[in-house]
């Protein structure tokens, strides 16, 4: 991503909205704003009102936009997410505050490789200005969906790890208005990622896991580089696997009052055993937040999730939010009066196993084709991918949608069975290939 590009992708969003208001936003990135000024000269050619938010979690750019009562066209938001460091790109968010439907996109390419840019008259180019009120606004709105004074009488003590990303500077001080003892890691805005690198996994949280154990805290948070996502430390210092802190959300979003939870393919049938148990039902869809936010919106969904720490709470607002999580994990260890670890263990026990296996892009269909008819007479779900269901255990087999890799998520009751169910999809692959 070049300053060249980012101007031609904000003329074609321009294009696509046919001008009018359309809110700006960024992550910490240290391209961040040589992008965010080019896309903003793309969007004032084509006419576009830009209202600048400046740094501020991509939940938050989304919700501003939610909230403005149709008065805003979208917004453009400058990020990698949880890419590493040199990569940067441009997310389109369409007036509902959700990101752009595949149809949408796909318009927006046909604008920019054909080059039919709408370009304003002189007396029409747009005009830029700055609102610094987003993130005071999100976080308000955070607060008032969750039992703050429970959170509060609690006093927790929690250790958060923004990762230098756009949560430093929101989910530091959600914390400490919820009363908590706040202890932070890697909490000031840096694009140069000193701290870690941005995907908030195992390797990457070293420290925090630490931390959390020395200082004997309640809770520890972690969150992607745009802090769309949320990820936990039990009060052992243990990384609580994604599929895990998804069923508890999902459970304490459906107790009580049933409803749906939608979720992809990948996610384990933990949570399904959960949500049934609490008197839910879960719809499963191809793997993708844009997808799974698409399904909860039309169906009226109560929770929603992936189990990379991406979880949509409806009533809030129709997006990933890493800070809604954090402040819905809180209440939920507020109100169970029980430690993180303790929830965890009385959880269905499912274990997960994953693997990727390069596959040139040029044969992902025929390898997909390949494999479909390698698992014929088993019982598979073609959802997303193929994913081969057994008794004791699931191996799903996709392709990526960013790299040139097939991914294989495998669970069973048992470490053993979840080793040879990844092993199986691994081998199913590697024969397709060979076909």
């Amino acid at each position: 991503m070049n300053a060249e590009l980012a101007v031609k992708v904000g003329r074609s969003i321009g294009t696509f909205f046919g001008g009018g208001p359309v809110a700006l936003a960024r992550d910490t990135r240290l391209s961040g704003p040589m992008l965010a000024r080019a896309a903003a000269s793309g969007l004032m050619s084509a006419g576009c009102e830009v209202i600048d938010l400046g740094i501020v979690p991509t939940p938050c750019a989304e919700y501003h936009v939610a909230k403005a009562g149709g008065a805003l066209k979208g917004a453009v938001v400058v990020t990698a997410s949880h890419n590493p460091r040199e990569f940067n790109g441009l997310k389109a968010i369409d007036a509902r505050g959700m990101e752009m439907r595949r149809e949408d996109e796909e318009a927006i390419e046909s604008i920019f490789f054909e080059e039919r840019f709408r370009v304003a008259p002189w007396s029409e180019v747009g005009s830029i200005r700055s609102d610094d009120t987003a993130v005071s606004r999100y976080l308000e709105a955070i607060r008032g969906k969750v039992d703050v004074d429970s959170i509060r009488k609690a006093a927790f003590t929690v250790v958060v790890d923004p990762g230098n990303g756009a949560g430093c500077l929101s989910t530091p001080y959600l914390l400490r208005s919820l009363g908590c003892r706040v202890i932070s890691l890697n909490a000031q805005p840096d694009g140069a990622f000193p701290g870690r690198m941005p995907e908030p996994i195992p390797a990457h949280l070293g420290d925090l896991m630490r931390v959390v154990s020395e200082v004997h805290a309640n809770l520890g948070i972690a969150h992607d580089g745009d802090a769309d996502r949320a990820v936990f430390v039990d009060d052992k210092g243990s990384f609580v696997v994604g599929d895990k802190s998804l069923a508890l959300l999902a459970q304490a979003a459906i107790r009580g009052r049933g409803g749906t939870v939608v979720t992809p393919v990948s996610t384990s049938s933990l949570l399904e055993d959960v949500v049934r148990a609490a008197g839910g039902t879960v719809v499963r869809t191809r793997v993708g937040s844009p997808i799974v936010a698409g399904v909860m919106f039309e169906t009226g969904a109560t929770f929603g999730g992936e189990e990379n720490g991406g979880a949509i709470f409806p009533d809030h607002q129709f997006c990933r939010d890493g800070a809604m999580a954090a402040a819905k994990m809180l209440e939920i260890l507020a109100h169970a009066r029980k430690t993180l670890s303790a929830l965890e263990a009385e959880l269905p026990e499912y274990h997960i196993k994953k693997a990727n296996v390069p596959v040139p892009a040029d044969q992902r269909d025929a390898v997909l084709t390949s494999i479909v008819a390698l698992a014929r007479g088993r019982k598979v779900d073609t959802t997303d991918g193929v994913k081969i269901l057994e008794a004791d255990g699931a191996v799903l087999v996709r392709p990526s949608g960013t790299e040139p890799i097939f991914r294989v998520y495998a669970e069973g009751r048992t470490s053993a069975r979840a080793d040879a169910l990844a092993a199986e999809g691994v081998d199913l692959v590697k024969k397709a290939l060979r076909r």
